[in-house]
C-alpha cells in the first residue's frame, strides 16, 4: 500500500523532469563555454525556444544582420529561435532552428539525453548533414 502511494507522488516529479521545457545553458561549440540561455516552451501544442539572456557582455546589444525576413535586424536577445517542433515519441521535431550568428535556419530535431535528462541534444540538419550541440539544463 505505501509503494503506491509513493509511486504515485513520486511518477509526477519524474515525468516532470523528463520533459525538454524550461531554461537551457547553451554550450560553444568550439570553446565549450556557456554562451546564453534558451527558454523553451509550448505553443498551441508546439515546442518554440527564445533567448532569454546572452553571458557576454559585448554580444548583449547584437542585432541579427544576418537573419532574413522577419528576424532581420531582431535583436538576438529575445530571439524565438526554434520554431514549431512537435513530439514524436523522444524526440521534438518538424520544426526549424535558427542560428544568429550566421543568420542561417535548419531543420531541428531535440531530445533528452537518454542517460541524463538534464542533457538536451540539440541537433540542426540539412539533408544528411548535421550538427549537434548538448544544452545544460538550468533548475529553477
Amino acid at each position: 500500500m505505501y509503494k503506491v502511494l509513493l509511486l504515485v507522488f513520486l511518477l509526477p516529479l519524474t515525468t516532470n523532469a523528463q520533459d525538454i521545457y524550461g531554461k537551457w545553458k547553451t554550450i560553444d561549440d568550439e570553446t565549450g563555454k556557456a554562451k546564453s540561455t534558451v527558454e523553451i516552451f509550448k505553443k498551441d501544442g508546439k515546442a518554440f525556444g527564445k533567448i532569454i539572456e546572452i553571458y557576454s557582455s559585448i554580444d548583449k546589444d547584437a542585432l541579427c544582420t544576418t537573419c532574413e525576413g522577419a528576424d532581420y535586424n531582431k535583436p538576438v536577445l529575445g530571439l524565438t529561435i526554434i520554431k514549431n517542433l512537435t513530439q514524436d515519441g523522444i524526440y521534438f521535431k518538424n520544426g526549424t532552428i535558427l542560428d544568429p550568428e550566421d543568420g542561417k535556419t535548419y531543420n531541428c530535431r531535440l531530445s533528452l539525453d537518454k542517460d541524463n535528462p538534464n542533457i538536451l541534444m540539440v541537433r540542426g540538419y540539412i539533408s544528411f548533414l548535421y550538427a549537434t550541440q548538448y544544452w545544460e539544463r538550468i533548475e529553477s
